[in-house]
Formats: C-alpha cells, sequence, structure tokens
C-alpha cells in the first residue's frame, strides 16, 4: 500500500535544523580552542617558574662556591648595573671579588636571556654573632609579556613583574 505525503513536507533534515547543528558545533571548537590556548598559557607560565627557580638557585651555589667573597660580603648587594665578567678577559679572574663580578655577570646575562624581561636581585646581610650571613635571591620577571616594569612583587601581573625569592645562610 502506498501513503500519500502532503507535497509542502519532506522527510529529513531542514535548512534551520542544520544550521543550528553547525552553530552548536562552532561554539564547541570555539570553547576547544579556548581551552588549549588557556592550557599553553598556564604551560608556559610553569615553565618560566622552573627557569626561574634554576637561575636563583645558580646564583645560590655561586655565592656558596666562592666563600671568600660571600665573607667579605661582595655578593650582599648585586643588582643589576654594569659588571665585569673576568673569565672572558685574557688576565682572568685574580681576586674574590673578580669572581663575585663575573658571577653577577653571567647571572644577569642568562636571566636577560632565558626569561622575558628577566631581571634579579642578591642582598646579604651578617647574621648576628657569627660568621654567617642571611642571603635572599630574588628573579623577577614578565610572565605574561606586558611589558610591566615594577619590583614591587604584588601579584599583579598587570602592574609588577612576577618574584621568586629563595633565602639561605652561608
Amino acid at each position: 500500500m502506498l501513503v500519500n505525503r502532503p507535497p509542502g513536507r519532506m522527510p529529513g533534515f531542514t535548512m534551520m535544523e542544520l544550521l543550528v547543528a553547525i552553530l552548536v558545533l562552532s561554539v564547541g571548537l570555539l570553547g576547544l580552542a579556548s581551552l588549549q590556548t588557556t592550557g599553553l598559557r598556564h604551560n608556559n607560565s610553569a615553565w618560566q617558574r622552573t627557569l626561574a627557580t634554576e637561575l636563583a638557585e645558580d646564583m645560590a651555589d655561586r655565592i656558596r662556591a666562592n666563600p671568600q667573597a660571600a665573607g667579605q660580603g661582595y655578593y650582599d648587594h648585586v643588582v643589576p648595573g654594569k659588571h665585569v665578567d673576568c673569565l672572558t678577559l685574557a688576565t682572568g679572574c685574580s681576586s674574590p671579588k673578580a669572581v663575585a663580578d663575573a658571577d653577577a655577570a653571567q647571572w644577569y646575562a642568562a636571566l636577560a636571556a632565558r626569561l622575558p624581561g628577566g631581571t634579579g636581585t642578591v642582598t646579604g646581610s651578617a647574621i648576628a654573632g657569627g660568621k654567617a650571613r642571611r642571603y635572599m635571591v630574588r628573579v623577577m620577571w614578565d610572565d605574561e609579556r606586558r611589558g610591566v616594569t615594577g619590583r614591587g612583587c604584588s601579584g599583579d601581573p598587570t602592574r609588577d613583574l612576577t618574584c621568586f625569592t629563595i633565602q639561605f645562610i652561608r
């Protein structure tokens, strides 16, 4: 037996149903792309934190490896500036102070090369009643690459550089 259908209705998808399906699929793909972008940004941030940790530990190791310069306070106020890397000179490094200056030059070069807007500071002070010194090594960088230069370490990436700090006694 044959069934007659009215000529205005056809079985299957209509154009409107197809457009709605494409719209839903597009929104899903945009959400997936956003999720991927966010994941990559967080992965990059984690990588930069790893580098900052490594560079802070590098400077701490340099201080520990040069006890004469550390004992005389040559690492107490290491700030960005003109440091001479005596290891590249023909005369070499002839004193603990020259080695400390070379350490600072190499450390600042590594900070600038490996982290966006990378810089840092080292502060040290004598501990009362002994020969030991307390050091604080701070690495700062522009984690979100916004061009910020503030050194307040407030945790606000729109104003200040991101900071990683270690403290140790030598």
